[in-house]
């Protein structure tokens, strides 16, 4: 089976190389070894050293060079709006604070469709409605993903001293 064994960040990707679209929500772009068959019907096998997130435009590399774009299929998620930027921020330090992956834009916070964050939202003075469009959530601030591409050899080591214990208690439950 044909592998792709590469990613390609999208302002690098040459749209005479793409033979094909694969189309994925959130979840199945976070895969690190998969099947796949592409919206034009090629079979190929994801196959990298590790899990990466890949992006709206991205593209795999296949084994013979050639190039099948990601596209962030639309999915449900809720649209997260308030009266005003401050209201909005207190809202996204909840959601965060909960862990949950989130999109940031100028105006909304965007998350998966949770009924129990909807309800929070709204005791926060916000308003969460429904909607359907690709999602794109922030990638954590720890997150230097490296898995595509560079076309040369780094030289040097990637080394990260995090004075900081990640073990903490919340004191509050994660029921969804």
């Amino acid at each position: 089976m044909l592998r792709a064994t590469a990613v390609i960040r999208k302002p690098a990707v040459k749209a005479e190389k793409v033979v094909d679209t694969v189309t994925l929500d959130h979840e199945g772009r976070q895969r690190r070894r998969v099947s796949l068959i592409g919206d034009g019907g090629l079979d190929f096998l994801l196959d990298l050293e590790k899990p990466v997130a890949l992006n709206d435009g991205d593209a795999l590399k296949l084994e013979d060079e050639r190039l099948v774009r990601v596209v962030a299929a639309p999915q449900p998620l809720l649209e997260i709006r308030a009266e005003n930027p401050l209201r909005l921020m207190r809202i996204a330090w909840h959601i965060g604070n909960r862990h949950t992956p989130a999109e940031i834009t100028a105006d909304a916070l965007y998350i998966e469709n949770d009924h129990v964050l909807a309800e929070m939202v709204r005791g926060q003075g916000g308003v969460a409605r429904s909607v359907t469009r690709p999602f794109q959530p922030e990638r954590g601030a720890y997150d230097h993903d490296c898995g595509h591409d560079h076309g040369h050899h780094h030289g040097h080591g990637h080394h990260h001293h995090h004075h900081h214990d990640h073990d903490h208690d919340h004191k509050h439950g994660h029921e969804h």
